[in-house]
């Protein structure tokens, strides 16, 4: 049976594989580790895992995707024995528990994207504002939003939906992301954040949680053993190499990871004390990203603008993850 359709370009492909690994983890969870886990000495073992760990397991999923031109039952079957079709189905499921996931967390940065662009002040008052709105229906309204737009990306197909989508999305994310680095960097006092994140920690770095939370990180942000690139390299072309786009996938992945920090830890540092950036730091995703973010954002010049710029970025990571 001939296939119906592939992804019209290495890049389309690329940048689709882009779009799934690079997502809130990168924005909202990984300043958060590298703050709690010795700043620099987090990025070493975090750099070794990724070409230890995901980048492999992405060659892994690309070859196996493309040999098999099946999904992740049928692909373990053909690969591995019909035996074993079960694992192929666990992988799946996963995956899809994860969806609603991304999907509850795109609903609220729509919320807050929307608030944003209406200038809500009410933001600035970020822990009444985010109780109102998780105590109230709002949440599952957005939630239905996340899906439909997510839906009806897929219902598009490959190219004319996910390799489009994400098209649009992946470099509008890089260049918000840009955009809001150069601005933290600008702040008075922000080399402090980012000296802590680039200057390793010896005693940090012979932590075994360290190395633990690492190699989570690697794994989680870039999507290596999800299933999802071996979905997607059901649609590439056969004449396509699967390791360089391994590497171009895993390295982008982590190059957001890093600017996501740059935009972060500069920030916080430059604006709060030291003892209350790490206290914002330990606050978990939620709090650092809809109740601290929105705080930072008022003590800065074009705080409002920013905010937006942070919260479309945002959104566009979890919708690129989404619809993967």
């Amino acid at each position: 049976m001939k296939q119906a359709e592939f992804f019209s370009s290495r890049w389309g492909l690329i940048l689709a594989a882009l779009g799934m690994a690079v997502g809130t983890g990168n924005i909202w969870r990984f300043p958060r580790i590298v703050a709690q886990n010795g700043g620099g000495s987090f990025l070493i073992p975090w750099v070794i895992f990724l070409f230890l760990w995901s980048i492999p397991l992405l060659i892994i999923e690309f070859t196996i995707g493309r040999e098999t031109r099946y999904g992740t039952v049928g692909a373990f079957g053909k690969f591995l024995g019909k035996k074993f079709t079960w694992m192929g189905a666990f992988v799946g499921f996963c995956t899809m528990a994860i969806m609603f996931y991304y999907s509850v967390v795109m609903g609220w940065c729509l919320k807050y994207l929307v608030a944003a662009l209406s200038g809500n002040t009410g933001l600035f008052e970020s822990q009444a504002f985010w109780e109102s709105f998780t105590t109230s229906y709002q949440p599952v309204g957005f939630h239905l939003l996340a899906m439909t737009l997510g839906f009806f990306v897929i219902y598009k197909g490959v190219v004319a939906g996910i390799e489009r989508a994400n098209k649009i999305l992946i470099p509008l994310l890089f260049s918000l992301l840009l955009l809001a680095a150069v601005r933290a960097l600008t702040l008075p006092g922000a080399m402090s954040g980012l000296n802590y994140l680039f200057e390793p920690n010896l005693a940090a770095l012979l932590n075994y949680r360290t190395w633990l939370e690492a190699l989570s990180q690697s794994a989680w942000s870039t999507g290596a053993g999800w299933g999802l690139i071996l979905t997607y390299a059901v649609y590439m072309k056969k004449e396509e190499g699967v390791v360089l786009n391994s590497f171009i996938a895993g390295l982008g992945n982590n190059t957001a990871s890093l600017l996501a920090a740059m935009v972060i830890l500069p920030t916080i540092f430059a604006i709060l004390p030291y003892d209350e950036a790490m206290r914002a730091m330990a606050s978990g995703n939620t709090g650092l990203t809809f109740i601290w973010i929105p705080k930072l954002f008022e003590q800065m010049p074009l705080g409002s603008f920013f905010m937006i710029v942070f919260f479309l970025a945002l959104a566009s990571a979890a919708l690129s993850s989404l619809i993967a």
